[in-house]
């Protein structure tokens, strides 16, 4: 115990600067300081005891930072441009020793990234992920976060990439983590294509037009137009905007869908062509409406379910859903596209999994506002009628 109680007093003793500095500053009273020297104290000689529980340093890390923050109010209070001493050292070096201790335990790591992150403390959130992925390479979550952090925090894709890939050499049977990586490829798509629209580059370059007969100004002096070419002349092949280049921009592996289509196609090759895979991932690229290759992923899967498990009811419930894919209800192209999904579904009407399908696909479409009246009546006509299939099951 007394090797305990000497750990416990060496960690005191490094703060005793940083508490001299606060009472001469007057950032805290004397009684305060006193308070907080009781505090770190009962902490240390809980945490240097042989029961310590992880929620100790949990409560510990906690209390620095909430004492940081009335630190840092207090600075911003009185007015003092150098505060010195932060309390995000020491929290650091609480949360490192609970990951030190606790190594297995993911929380701990979690909570230590997510400060570390908060205090905008980039280099040592990479230390901190390199570690826990070194010790916990098989859980899945870490990966989506790390992930997920590249993107978010950095918007670095061939980063995120990276974690996605290596992760799945260690969690090669998730699930999960191909659908996100999958997710995070679309996502990736939809910011790129959100950009070219910003831009104006998702619309054909149009040729100039000719002047009418029955222009108004043509009986005003035509005044020359003066272009880049004229003040510029060396940057007229550079200066435009290429057809051609905007055309092989589109057709790019990141713009054209292809990263997604490899994952899934690898996935289903990996699951021995699991249809419930299969339509997990239908439904999780569908949410990406506005893609301009939503139809090419979704045909493409679609494809692949009905080669390889054409009587199963996720590849028939997909199969009937995608002539709507990609459309709002509220769009006057919807009653068309749902006339030929309501022709497939036809051909599955007495299949009562079908039918469950079709009940929770269909009901958020009913509620939704702005439907067209016949649209409404038709869709609640096939909702009546998909549940009587399943209660005469």
């Amino acid at each position: 115990m007394s090797a305990a109680t000497d750990k416990a007093r060496f960690f005191l003793e490094k703060s005793v600067p940083e508490l001299k500095e606060f009472e001469r500053k007057k950032i805290f009273s004397k009684e305060e300081i006193t308070a907080i020297i009781k505090k770190r104290s009962d902490f240390e000689h809980k945490l240097n005891a042989r029961g310590a529980l992880p929620v100790d340093f949990v409560r510990y890390a906690q209390y620095e930072m909430n004492l940081d923050t009335l630190r840092r109010k207090r600075v911003k209070r009185l007015g003092i441009r150098s505060a010195g001493y932060t309390g995000q050292r020491r929290i650091f070096f609480i949360l490192d020793r609970a990951t030190r201790k606790f190594h297995g335990d993911v929380g701990l790591w979690v909570q230590y990234l997510e400060y570390a992150k908060q205090q905008k403390a980039y280099k040592k959130v990479s230390t901190i992920l390199t570690d826990a992925l070194r010790l916990h390479p098989a859980n899945v979550d870490l990966w989506l976060y790390a992930a997920q952090y590249s993107v978010d925090e950095h918007a670095d894709m061939t980063q995120s990439r990276g974690y996605m890939q290596r992760g799945l050499r260690f969690c090669k049977s998730s699930k999960k983590l191909w659908l996100h990586y999958a997710k995070l490829e679309l996502i990736y798509i939809a910011k790129l294509v959100a950009r070219q629209r910003i831009l104006g580059l998702d619309k054909p370059i149009e040729a100039p037009k000719p002047a009418q007969e029955d222009d108004l100004d043509a009986d005003m002096i035509a005044m020359p137009k003066i272009t880049g070419e004229d003040i510029n002349p060396g940057a007229g092949e550079d200066g435009g905007v290429d057809q051609v280049a905007l055309d092989n921009l589109a057709n790019t592996p990141a713009l054209s869908g292809a990263i997604p289509l490899a994952i899934f196609d690898t996935a289903m090759k990996n699951f021995k062509n699991d249809d419930r895979f299969g339509h997990e991932f239908y439904d999780m690229a569908v949410e990406f409406d506005d893609l301009p290759c939503l139809h090419k992923i979704l045909g493409h899967v679609v494809d692949v379910m009905q080669q390889t498990k054409p009587n199963s009811p996720h590849t028939q419930i997909c199969y009937i859903k995608f002539p709507t894919a990609g459309l709002r209800v509220t769009s006057p192209e919807f009653p068309r596209a749902f006339s030929a999904s309501f022709a497939r579904l036809k051909e599955y009407r007495n299949n009562p999994n079908v039918a469950k399908e079709i009940v929770s696909w269909l009901q958020p479409l009913e509620k939704t506002e702005g439907v067209d009246a016949s649209l409404q009546k038709a869709i609640s006509a096939t909702i009546r009628n998909a549940e009587r299939t399943v209660q005469e099951a």
